[in-house]
């Protein structure tokens, strides 16, 4: 299976479980790595036989920015079945990270890394 990744989506959402995060919201950032076959695509040379990765960016995007919900997992959950919708994409690996999570000692970033599949 070939990849098509994007990494560093961000988008200000207002997912957490405290009320600060939902009253002020936060950045996450998004990687994506989306496994489809890219050989119809590459032999045509053809946008349609492949996935319009700037569309996706733009969904992964609006999910972000959406609904909120408490935990990141859910929001990781999300983000994949909005991936899965596209034709080609057959499996999809998704880090949301949460960098300014409200953690009382010093780190650089929490991240929630789930892998979907159509099957």
């Amino acid at each position: 299976m070939d990849r098509v990744a994007l990494r560093g989506l961000k988008a200000r959402g207002y997912h957490g479980v405290f009320p600060e995060e939902r009253r002020e919201g936060q950045t996450f950032v998004v990687d994506l790595v989306l496994g489809l076959d890219t050989r119809p695509a590459a032999a045509d040379d053809d946008l349609a036989k492949t996935v319009h990765y700037g569309i996706v960016a733009e969904e992964v995007v609006a999910v972000v920015e959406g609904e909120p919900v408490n935990l990141i997992e859910t929001l990781a959950e999300r983000i994949a079945q909005a991936c899965l919708k596209h034709e080609g994409v057959q499996e999809v690996e998704v880090t949301v990270h949460k960098p300014d999570a409200p953690i009382t000692v010093p780190f650089d970033d929490v991240t929630v890394t789930i892998t979907r599949s159509r099957v």
